[in-house]
């Protein structure tokens, strides 16, 4: 008998990795008329654009915190004018977000990496990094680490903003509100390169980014509950290391690699924007 039970929650656990990162099972293709498409057994999701639209796709569940990894490979060559934005968001006119967002460029010149955090509908916490790699030439992990004291945004495994929770001196958190993960390829070239310089050339159209290798380590949220109240010794709340993780020494050096080296925008450093004084957050250590 305990052979036979071994062996049931063997094949259980076989079917439960079988069905993580599976596009159809856990993602809705929102947008984009075709555009975008699920491929190989649900293993690869693509989203296109072309002149006259983009894509895009939503998750079927709603989490609050967790960990989230997806692998992209962006669009390759000339992406100058169009945006590949993958996030986190809730509902409503008063939304919390988290958000990574590819900025293409000509070809040969890198890609920016814009990220942002909102609560409450207000943002205004841009960073932005090149990366030490082509993000077109293979698929790479992008990750978002959100858990009750921190926000961490990773790039194969190596941390490039940690977003503290600073609640105590009144800065607000994104704690509340449950978000989907979405991600979408649109054309913004009247912002997306050097300002709007550069607008996108549709003679490389379509445009295509694609995913895979999706995995939530997360709290779903469903009928008002997370999966992460349950009193059950496997909970979330109470197993997974991700809930009260934080940047040990070896993370915390490659955080500080990255933002010396790749950094090329830190609204905590942009005084001009903020005359009246940087933001609260900014000024603790």
């Amino acid at each position: 008998m305990a052979s036979v039970l071994h062996l049931s929650l063997l094949l259980l656990g076989s079917l439960m990795v079988t069905s993580a990162g599976n596009f159809h099972q856990d993602f809705d293709i929102t947008w984009g008329d075709g555009r975008a498409n699920i491929l190989n057994n649900g293993q690869l999701l693509t989203l296109s654009l072309d002149k006259a639209s983009g894509s895009g796709f939503q998750s079927k569940n709603e989490y609050l915190f967790g960990k989230i990894d997806m692998q992209l490979k962006l669009v390759p060559g000339n992406s100058a004018g169009t945006v590949t934005a993958y996030y986190l968001k809730s509902p409503g006119s008063t939304w919390d977000e988290i958000d990574f967002e590819f900025l293409g460029n000509l070809s040969g010149d890198p890609y920016t990496l814009h990220t942002n955090v909102f609560t409450n509908g207000k943002g205004d916490k841009e960073q932005q990094f090149h990366l030490w790699f082509d993000p077109t030439a293979d698929f790479h992990t992008y990750s978002i680490l959100w858990n009750p004291q921190r926000i961490v945004f990773s790039v194969d495994g190596t941390p490039i903003r940690e977003f503290k929770n600073s609640e105590s001196i009144g800065v607000a958190f994104p704690k509340n509100q449950p978000m989907r993960i979405y991600s979408s390829l649109w054309n913004a070239d009247d912002w997306a390169t050097r300002g709007g310089l550069v607008k996108t050339d549709w003679t490389h159209a379509p445009f295509t980014a694609s995913y895979r290798n999706f995995n939530a380590d997360a709290c779903v949220w469903s009928n008002g509950k997370s999966s992460c109240a349950s009193s059950s010794p496997s909970s979330p709340s109470s197993s997974s290391a991700w809930f009260s993780q934080e940047l040990d020494s070896t993370s915390q050096e490659r955080l500080k690699w990255v933002q010396k080296n790749y950094m090329i925008y830190n609204y905590c450093a942009d005084a001009k924007r903020f005359p009246q004084g940087l933001p609260a957050e900014c000024r603790t250590s």
